[in-house]
């Protein structure tokens, strides 16, 4: 039973054509009916499983507590990237498919995800050929899918690439390629894709219990976080890809079953510091492959900042606005230090913030083996037919889609569809193929609006600038085309304020608000942004 469920939208539709308006959406999920998939989470993977599902032909809802990529798809290193650690560590296979997918990801979003240099530079003798010949072998997986030759850099071109770099002992350096992207709008640039397609999701709806028949989940019931209206979802399949809250869901599931589930996730968090460009100008990235205590450094050109990351340090809770802790900011700080002319200190950090990542243990669902510890995704299906994904990285969110349908079909969950169908499907707002794109490195602006940016720009208050590249017009398109519908969807994801400036984006939380208000009718929430705001200024204790 599908019935009013309306039929997909066809490639016909222009850009942007897909409704987003709160009541329209909300409407729409009150119709009954049953729907091939329900997804519940609208980070990377929830949204590349409804985008893949959607474009093959199924009829999918995705519902998400908060705004899309509000957790752990907002706060990456904005690296795409093959994995130049994995290789490392001798995982081949997993490297592979994240260059291909990288491959992908820059062809499908070329407005939203570009190549970048990188260079390590080198304090021994040793380090050039040693990184070097690791790098050429990271060429060689890439094959024609490579973006640049690695190449071996004297100390005068490691510093012409580098100027801040430390000249002290400077041996010379290696550079190569890999991606950079705007995580939060490559996440909404799907969720737009997949509505295109038909697809209905909407944010700020969360799942409150799932529905059980004869052991078996059948729906849910989820409820609009503005009215407090519930709904009742039926759904053929059910995918649980809520990153690390995954296990909350699997909980659930499994309590209403007389069942108990052993935790699939452990989390990690990142910390970012962001600084001004001044620290390392230039077009190129600092990789330190190997820090005083064995981790990974970079120093990467976003957004007209430079971006100071990552850490890797377990955490047993589960907080929505994860915080730094001191030892974390220290470590970032004194190792960029080490390898800047210039060290960064806490005074000079414009925005500081977290990211949580979803870790898989050694063992999931009904206490069967999965892989060890790592950053490769999984993808399980309990007894009540509920299928979990957790794992993996942006870069490979397609192929972790593509492996979520392959177990529906395989467990005979959802009818088979043909696959690949994402493989060269552009995303909302891609320029032609071959159309040179403004660089993510660049200050924000309508660059990231790829095509449509001259449909922002002739929404009124095109040309009043608000500060940080944000116009009032872009708060109009957020409000109409982009499901935002606070202050913080509008600073922090559809324009990354929040995350370069957080200063600059508190300043401009009121007026952002009262456009928000004039557009919705609902509360902005301004103070609570400007909370938030104040938070990712403030230094560890």
């Amino acid at each position: 039973m599908r019935e009013g469920l309306g039929p997909p939208l066809t490639d016909a539709s222009p850009t942007g054509a897909a409704p987003t308006r709160r009541e329209e959406l909300l409407a729409r999920l009150a119709q009954g009916g049953t729907w091939d998939l329900a997804v519940v989470g609208g980070g990377a993977t929830g949204l590349g499983v409804a985008l893949d599902a959607a474009a093959r032909g199924l009829r999918v809802v995705l519902l998400e507590s908060h705004d899309f990529a509000k957790g752990t798809s907002s706060r990456a290193t904005k690296l795409v990237h093959g994995g130049v650690r994995y290789l490392a560590q001798g995982d081949i296979a997993l490297v592979r498919e994240a260059l291909r997918e990288r491959t992908t990801l820059l062809k499908n979003a070329p407005h939203l995800a570009q190549p970048l240099p990188f260079v390590m530079p080198s304090y021994r003798h040793w380090e050039t050929p040693f990184y070097g010949i690791g790098l050429k072998m990271y060429d060689a997986l890439a094959g024609a899918a490579g973006l640049g030759a690695t190449e071996f850099l004297s100390r005068r071109e490691t510093l012409a690439c580098l100027p801040t770099a430390r000249p002290d002992g400077l041996k010379g350096g290696v550079k190569y390629w890999d991606g950079q992207f705007d995580d939060a709008r490559l996440a909404l640039a799907l969720a737009r894709t997949a509505a295109l397609r038909g697809a209905l999701l909407v944010n700020y709806c969360p799942v409150t219990r799932l529905v059980h028949r004869d052991g078996k989940v059948t729906g849910l019931v989820c409820k609009d976080a503005e009215s407090g209206r519930e709904f009742d979802v039926r759904a053929t399949c059910i995918v649980n890809a809520t990153g690390v809250w995954v296990d909350e869901l699997r909980r659930q599931d499994a309590e209403a079953t007389g069942r108990e589930v052993r935790p699939m996730v452990a989390p990690s968090q990142g910390v970012h510091a962001v600084v001004d460009r001044e620290f390392l100008p230039g077009q190129h990235a600092l990789m330190v492959p190997k820090t005083a205590d064995g981790r990974v450094l970079f120093g990467v050109p976003w957004m007209g900042k430079l971006i100071l990351g990552t850490t890797d340090t377990p955490r047993g809770d589960l907080p929505r606005e994860p915080r730094p802790f001191r030892e974390e900011l220290a470590f970032i700080l004194s190792e960029a230090g080490r390898y800047l002319v210039r060290a960064p200190r806490p005074e000079d950090i414009r925005s500081l913030w977290v990211g949580l990542r979803p870790l898989v243990k050694p063992v999931g669902d009904e206490g069967e083996p999965t892989k060890s510890l790592s950053r490769e995704h999984t993808v399980l299906v309990g007894r009540s037919g509920l299928v979990t994904v957790t794992g993996g990285k942006w870069t490979t969110y397609r192929a972790m889609a593509e492996d979520v349908l392959e177990k529906c079909f395989e467990t005979r969950l959802l009818p088979r569809r043909s696959a690949g169908v994402t493989a060269d499907l552009p995303l909302v707002g891609a320029p032609a193929s071959g159309q040179v794109a403004t660089s993510i490195a660049a200050a924000p602006g309508l660059h990231l609006y790829g095509t449509e940016a001259a449909q922002v720009a002739s929404i009124p208050g095109g040309d009043r600038h608000l500060g940080g590249g944000l116009t009032v017009a872009m708060v109009r398109f957020a409000a109409r085309h982009e499901y935002a519908r606070t202050v913080e969807d509008v600073l922090a994801r559809r324009l990354r304020l929040l995350f370069t400036d957080a200063a600059l984006a508190a300043s401009l939380a009121a007026e952002v608000g009262e456009l928000l208000r004039a557009e919705t009718g609902v509360d902005p929430q301004a103070a609570a942004f400007r909370e938030l705001a104040a938070s990712y200024l403030r230094m560890p204790a």
